[in-house]
């Protein structure tokens, strides 16, 4: 089988209130009744005046209430170039193939294109030697593991019981990294690369976004499956209900893994969220 990618915010308002002295007191002896001129405060200022201000001070006021997000728009993010599809050189090797445009499409270490055969043929040994699979071929561990050390990670493996959600997942996580998302076709006996998508509303700024369109790229095109259906072009943009034909439930008989039944992803992850 398989570039480059809230908030609380809390206001404490303190206030404190300082209150006058007393006033001064009338004084009367033999001589004409004086009244005392009134105290006065270490700043100058008459108690009275103080007592004034205090008064009159305006009360604290609630913090402004944070902007709504705009209503969601039409998005499109798509890492696609020409020149990143790779196909794979045997019927086996579309984990490998799927390795290469991963590269491709993020260009990590920013050398060129990866599309060699006999590249392909090393990374289809890397990633069969990094996963226990009875039919002796790669898993999609083996295919995270590689991409990590290649440096196209971090990837994890990750198995989604619900479609949609599935697919919100890989276009998140798309969005979030400027990374691909590699999808495990066949219900496991094939690999594909997500290299974009379109929603209704960025997924950064919606987190209710709806996908309508997932870009594929099929490492087997143009041949295709007599079950499955045919190969979509490079870069072909599928409807959902398009890629559901293909992508599907993954057989838990396929491999021994602890991961549910599900859509499988090989999933990119922000830098320090998974394991390089």
């Amino acid at each position: 089988m398989t570039r480059a990618p809230v908030h609380v915010v809390r206001i404490a308002i303190a206030a404190t209130l300082l209150a006058g002295c007393t006033p001064g007191v009338g004084i009367q002896d033999s001589s004409p009744s004086v009244v005392a001129a009134p105290a006065t405060s270490a700043a100058g200022t008459s108690p009275e005046a103080s007592a004034t201000a205090v008064s009159t001070a305006s009360p604290p006021q609630p913090p402004a209430p944070e902007a709504p997000a705009p209503a969601p728009q039409p998005f499109v993010l798509n890492l696609y170039e020409e020149g990143d599809f790779v196909p794979q050189y045997t019927f086996d090797w579309c984990v490998a193939a799927s390795i290469q445009m991963a590269y491709n499409l993020t260009r990590p270490n920013s050398s060129g294109t990866w599309a060699g055969r006999e590249q392909q043929n090393e990374l289809w040994d890397m990633a069969r030697a990094r996963s226990s699979n009875a039919f002796n071929g790669a898993n999609p561990l083996g295919w995270a593991q590689v991409l990590n050390e290649v440096g196209v990670g971090p990837y994890e493996v990750v198995s989604i019981a619900d479609y949609n959600e599935a697919l919100r997942t890989a276009a998140n996580a798309l969005a979030a990294t400027g990374r691909p998302v590699g999808l495990v076709m066949w219900s496991g006996r094939h690999a594909w690369v997500m290299s974009g998508f379109q929603s209704v509303g960025d997924p950064r700024i919606h987190p209710r976004f709806e996908v309508t369109g997932v870009n594929v790229l099929d490492p087997l095109y143009p041949y295709g499956s007599g079950q499955w259906g045919p190969s979509p072009a490079p870069n072909t943009l599928q409807r959902p209900d398009e890629l559901a034909r293909q992508f599907v439930v993954r057989e838990p008989r396929r491999w021994s893994s602890a991961l549910p039944t599900g859509y499988m992803l090989v999933l990119p992850v922000a830098t320090g969220d998974g394991v390089r």
